[in-house]
């Protein structure tokens, strides 16, 4: 059974990312019983994720600022500010993001890709090593580590998720 959680900004948990960007995990699977995750991410312009897919999780990301490409499935989409992408399991997607800044927020259902976060970024409670970031390797061997998959490194902006990775997957569509 959930319960009742509230907490102010200064109390969520908060890690280094991609790009030097902040990602704050606000609810997590301890939070809400396993029912979802909720994250805020500032990113720094050029930020991008490789070509992932989540066995497990759906996942949704309002911009609530900045702007950004997003694949899902065959599909590529741009969006700006206000924007959605529904993000289904199993099937590959990945996003670069196209402004100076962005603002997003993602909510995973159920929880889970915290963890993935977790052992990918830096947990900024603790110092940090000099020169540390996030490697492709890192990405990975957390990604196997949680469920999820990396199928290749980030997109440029013009490319498309390779046919390879599409097979038994439909694509989306945008509204």
């Amino acid at each position: 059974m959930s319960l009742p959680y509230v907490a102010q900004a200064a109390d969520h948990e908060q890690l280094e990312w991609l790009g030097g960007g902040v990602m704050r995990i606000l609810l997590d699977a301890a939070k809400t019983d396993g029912q979802l995750a909720m994250i805020r991410s500032d990113a720094a312009g050029g930020s991008a994720s490789p070509v992932h897919v989540h066995a497990d999780e759906d996942e949704v990301i309002v911009l609530l600022s900045g702007s950004g490409i997003f694949w899902v499935g065959d599909k590529r989409f741009e969006l700006s500010e206000g924007g959605v992408a529904f993000l289904p399991r199993r099937l590959p997607h990945a996003y670069r993001f196209t402004s100076e800044v962005v603002d997003m927020l993602a909510v995973c259902t159920p929880a889970g890709t915290e963890n993935f976060f977790r052992a990918a970024g830096w947990d900024l409670s603790r110092p940090k090593p000099d020169g540390w970031q996030i490697t492709p390797a890192d990405m990975a061997a957390a990604a196997a580590a949680t469920g999820q998959t990396v199928l290749r490194p980030p997109l440029a902006a013009d490319e498309m998720i390779p046919e390879e990775f599409l097979t038994g997957h439909q694509g989306g569509h945008a509204s």
